[in-house]
């Protein structure tokens, strides 16, 4: 049977990952309630205005503790605990199944998931993407992490080296065309099927860009 990504919700994500020691689960439960806090200050007032110490303040930390798990305001906003899951996923995938085609069922099945339990929160996010440069410029630097993993696991799937030009190609390929997504997705206020749009891009990346 072919595997299907499971996107936990945040209520349970700390829980949904046994193989986390105690130190770790209370670590992602930090991060996760600091999100929390900075997405409700935002819808409520305003990026500009959300500042560390209110997000401090509403997610019962300290400035200190806040800038420790994320260095910039901008990477509380971008930064997730599903790449990870994502690249389990991938390479839980059926050995035999093109690099592409394994690619386009992760995503697309992580995305319905992560759509249907954090709508409010993807969309924000995005949304915050398009209004936000420093959101936007930082998103290209955030979204290296993700490539490293996601590199490492098609590199042992397709039996190439990490460093191998073609599979740092592809990756990079796939991350922009999800990039480009989010922000067609949200400049146009939410409107398109998400899911039909990545899978659109994946097509593109295929079949190239004909006449």
């Amino acid at each position: 049977m072919a595997a299907t990504t499971r996107n936990p919700s945040r209520d349970s994500l700390a829980e949904a990952q046994p193989q986390l020691g105690l130190r770790e689960r209370k670590k992602l439960k930090t991060r996760i309630a600091i999100r929390r806090a900075t997405y409700r200050l935002i819808s409520e007032q305003g990026y500009e205005a959300t500042t560390i110490e209110q997000i401090a303040e509403a997610a019962e930390v300290s400035p200190s503790t806040v800038f420790r798990y994320f260095p910039t305001k901008e990477d509380i906003v971008l930064t997730d605990e599903y790449d990870p899951i994502m690249e389990a996923e991938l390479r839980a995938r059926p050995a035999d199944e093109e690099p592409l085609e394994a690619i386009r069922q992760v995503m697309t099945d992580g995305l319905r998931t992560f759509i249907e339990d954090e709508r409010d929160e993807v969309i924000q996010r995005t949304k915050l993407m398009v209004e936000v440069p420093a959101i936007r410029a930082r998103m290209t630097e955030t979204m290296a992490t993700t490539s490293e993993l996601l590199v490492h696991a098609l590199a042992d799937r397709t039996g190439r080296d990490h460093d191998d030009l073609d599979v740092r190609v592809f990756t990079a390929a796939v991350l922009g065309a999800l990039r480009e997504v989010m922000l067609y997705w949200a400049a146009r206020d939410h409107q398109d099927d998400l899911i039909e749009l990545v899978d659109r891009a994946l097509t593109t990346i295929q079949g190239g860009l004909r006449l």
